[in-house]
């Protein structure tokens, strides 16, 4: 059974400490959130949750879709990566505020 998860929020930017690398992020939180914590405790008891306890997703941002898996944050929620070439063909960058589509 697939589940679908609708969350909007602010893109953001992760540097390494040497500044030698950046990922940018979406940070699912709130309800959302709560969803997909619900869904990877299921996975767990399955035996079915990806490492570090990661869920695959696919995700669609405007018209990009594609796969990829959120990882649980430290602070709140999960984080979904965003690659470079969905940034560029959407026109969007850090602190625009996104809205994604997640089916688990």
């Amino acid at each position: 059974m697939t589940e679908r998860v609708t969350h909007t929020g602010p893109l953001w930017r992760w540097t390494s400490s040497t500044g030698t690398g950046s990922w940018h992020f979406l940070t699912i939180d709130g309800e959302a959130g709560e969803a997909l914590s619900g869904t990877a405790l299921m996975r767990r008891l399955e035996k079915s949750i990806g490492g570090f306890g990661s869920l695959k997703v696919v995700a669609t941002i405007g018209d990009s879709t594609f796969k990829t898996s959120l990882f649980p944050s430290k602070s709140a929620g999960w984080m979904l990566p965003v690659k470079a070439s969905v940034r560029k063909a959407e026109g969007i960058g850090e602190g625009d505020v996104v809205e994604v589509m997640l089916e688990v």
